[in-house]
C-alpha cells in the first residue's frame, strides 16, 4: 500500500485533486472530516474545546461552532496552538487507524488529505508527498470570490501557514520532494496535471 499526503495552501485547489485522486481509484483520507468527528458532542475532545474557550463556542443545537472558533484561533496564535494541542492528536490516531484498515483490506494507493501538513506533521512519514499550488495573488482572489472573505480575511487566513515556496522547497533524508501540481489556470489544466502526477503514484505503488 502506498500511503500518500496531499496538501496544499488555502485556496490552491487540493479538494479538487483529492475528488480527482478518488475518482481515479485512490482512498481517501479527510482530514477535515477526521477533524468534525472528534469535535463532535460528546467527545473528550469536544469537552475540552468547551473547557478551554467557554460555553460560547457551542452553537444552539449543541454542536460546535466551527465558524466562531475558526474566526477566533485565526487572530490569536496561542489560542490557535491550544486548540491544535486538543484536535490533532486525535486526528493523528483516528487517520493511523483508518491506514491499518486500508491496508487490510488491500487498498493500493491511500491519500491522506492534509492541509496543514507540513505545519502539523512530518511529511517524511508519507511514502509520498503531494502539493498542489496556486501563485498567492490567485489564491487570495479565490478566497475573496468563492469563500467571501475580506481581503484582509483572506491575508490573515494565508498567513497562518507556511508560505508555498518553504513547501516546495522541501526535501526529506533521501532528497526527494513534493511532486507539485500547479494550478493556476483552468480546471481541463488541473485534471491534466493532476492526471500525470496519479500515474507517478499508481507506478511508485507497484
Amino acid at each position: 500500500m502506498l500511503s500518500v499526503a496531499l496538501t496544499g495552501n488555502v485556496a490552491a485547489g487540493k479538494t479538487r485533486v483529492a475528488e480527482l485522486f478518488r475518482r481515479w481509484g485512490a482512498t481517501i483520507i479527510d482530514a477535515d472530516q477526521l477533524v468534525r468527528e472528534v469535535q463532535a458532542p460528546g467527545t473528550p475532545e469536544f469537552s475540552a474545546i468547551v473547557a478551554r474557550f467557554g460555553p460560547a463556542v457551542v452553537a444552539p443545537d449543541g454542536t460546535l461552532d466551527r465558524a466562531g472558533v475558526r474566526a477566533r484561533v485565526f487572530t490569536d496564535p496561542a489560542a490557535r496552538h491550544a486548540l491544535e494541542a486538543i484536535v490533532h492528536p486525535a486526528v493523528a490516531r483516528r487517520r493511523e487507524q483508518l491506514l491499518v484498515e486500508a491496508r487490510h483490506r488491500g487498498d493500493r494507493v491511500v491519500v491522506s488529505d492534509i492541509p496543514l501538513l507540513f505545519e502539523t506533521l512530518d511529511p517524511a512519514g508519507f511514502d509520498a508527498v503531494v502539493l498542489v499550488d496556486a501563485p498567492e495573488p490567485v489564491r487570495l482572489e479565490r478566497l475573496v470570490r468563492e469563500r467571501g472573505l475580506s481581503p484582509e480575511e483572506a491575508r490573515r487566513v494565508t498567513a497562518a501557514q507556511w508560505p508555498a515556496e518553504r513547501k516546495r522547497a522541501w526535501r526529506d533524508s533521501a532528497g526527494r520532494g513534493a511532486l507539485v501540481i500547479e494550478n493556476e489556470g483552468d480546471l481541463a489544466t488541473l485534471e491534466r496535471r493532476a492526471r500525470a502526477v496519479w500515474k507517478a503514484l499508481v507506478a511508485l505503488a507497484r
